[in-house]
């Protein structure tokens, strides 16, 4: 069977690429297109696609006619919310408006039956797969819209797989999030016929949209056994090398739009810095994080025991460390499931972490617990730090949902979906009820 998957930046390649390589490895074929900023086609998880048997892959901008891409990639611009910000935004909003979704209309459906075209021909069979779309996206929302209701027009499926694993146990976690009710940034994922989460706390963003026969929980395929033991075999060498520290700590750091309390942060890294022995590397996210003030205040840089990561993979800095500071990030499920001490500031944010739900050992509530559990770290050893029943329950719920045989399952539902329009003769919803879901 053949598989469309598009892919966009760090987060769709971190979770697509595992059911990737478990679709071609189950003996299928697939297309890959890059539809994101051009410096991702040098990640090593997209040269390690690029190699394998059955995969075809290529950039956007190589398979439309230069002056239909200019029109495609102007016309996402003008529609993704990230440039609606102050100066630029309202000159956006009125470009949207005097071009308007029937002037933009022939270019989505132009490009969406070229690609779709390339991929399937006359075929009827086959599945069309992007990752979680919302209205942050940094594609444009309604051209995913027109590329899913020709794709059914074909008689093809579409699936939106996991585009995280949700490290919030909360909703109200973002600046000027004042509500408690549905979040109305996932409602678009009703466009697809099926939408796959890792876990049960990931479903709840997606219930209020849509029944349980369209949401599938699945397990998590990035951290699942199968795709680590795979990605061990993947990774480039460290830059990072091992001194003589006797406690190497690492803080992740989240985007900037989530409320994070910075000062607080910061007293943070120098209640840590304070005590002789330990080194600390704060990460920032790849997307923002470097227009966070932690990582631009001097005075925390000159601490001559800190430093802030540049371009390095935060699995490299997970082997590095001894222990983990977190802000409420999924990255460091991988350090828990191999019981490497985690620590979920959670008084540093306005969230409640997955961590702190499932394993209440890891939870910092005050600068005295930063304290207390660093000086228990070099006084004790970083042994033993999870209680084992709230381990198992973690890795149980929120990695494996089931058995451990995650990919499987994903490959299963994709084949399911590929086949469906054609043995099932699932009606195709018509264009005018996909438009619904752009409000």
């Amino acid at each position: 069977m053949k598989a469309l998957f598009f892919l966009r930046h760090y987060n769709d390649i971190d979770h697509v690429t595992p059911v990737i390589y478990k679709w071609v490895n189950s003996g299928h074929t697939c297309d890959i297109v890059l539809i994101g900023n051009s410096r991702f086609r040098n990640d090593y998880r997209i040269e390690f696609l690029r190699k394998l048997n059955g995969v075809r892959m290529a950039y956007i901008s190589d398979l439309l006619p230069p002056i239909e891409f200019a029109r495609w990639f102007l016309q996402t611009l003008i529609l993704i919310r990230s440039l609606r910000r102050p100066f630029i935004g309202p000159i956006m909003a009125a470009i949207a408006k005097s071009y308007d979704a029937r002037r933009r209309a022939p270019v989505w459906h132009s490009t969406a039956q070229r690609l779709l075209a390339r991929s399937f021909g006359d075929a009827h069979e086959g599945v069309v797969v992007f990752d979680w779309i919302e209205r942050n996206s940094s594609i444009c929302v309604e051209w995913v819209g027109v590329m899913l209701s020709t794709a059914r027009a074909m008689g093809l499926g579409t699936v939106s797989l996991p585009h995280g694993d949700s490290p919030h146990a909360s909703q109200l976690i973002r600046r000027r999030e004042l509500r408690l009710e549905p979040d109305t940034t996932f409602a678009n994922a009703g466009i697809f016929d099926k939408v796959v989460v890792p876990n049960e706390l990931c479903s709840v963003r997606f219930r209020p949209f849509m029944d349980n026969q369209k949401l599938a929980v699945l397990g998590s395929p990035r951290y699942c056994d199968e795709w680590l033991a795979k990605l061990a075999t993947l990774m480039p060498p460290s830059p990072l090398t091992r001194s003589g520290s006797r406690l190497k700590v690492v803080l992740f750091l989240r985007k900037s739009n989530f409320s994070t309390f910075w000062e607080e942060v910061g007293e943070v890294v120098r209640v840590v810095a304070g005590f002789p022995g330990v080194e600390l590397i704060i990460k920032p996210h790849t997307r923002g994080g470097w227009q966070q003030s932690l990582t631009r205040d001097a005075s925390l840089r000159r601490l001559p025991n800190v430093s802030v990561a540049g371009d390095i993979h935060s699995i490299h800095l997970m082997n590095w460390a001894d222990v983990i500071i977190d802000l409420a990030t999924s990255v460091v499920f991988e350090a828990v499931k191999a019981k490497k001490p985690v620590l979920a500031g959670d008084y540093l944010h306005a969230g409640r972490s997955a961590l702190a739900e499932y394993l209440p050992e890891t939870e910092l509530r005050c600068r005295d617990d930063v304290y207390r559990q660093i000086e228990g770290f070099l006084t004790h050893g970083c042994d033993n730090f999870y209680i084992e029943a709230h381990h198992q329950r973690f890795v149980k719920e929120m990695i494996n949902v089931g058995d451990a045989d995650v990919l499987s399952r994903y490959v299963a539902l994709l084949e399911e979906q590929g086949r469906a329009r054609t043995s099932q003769g699932q009606p195709y919803p018509d264009e005018r009820a996909v438009n619904l879901a752009f409000g």
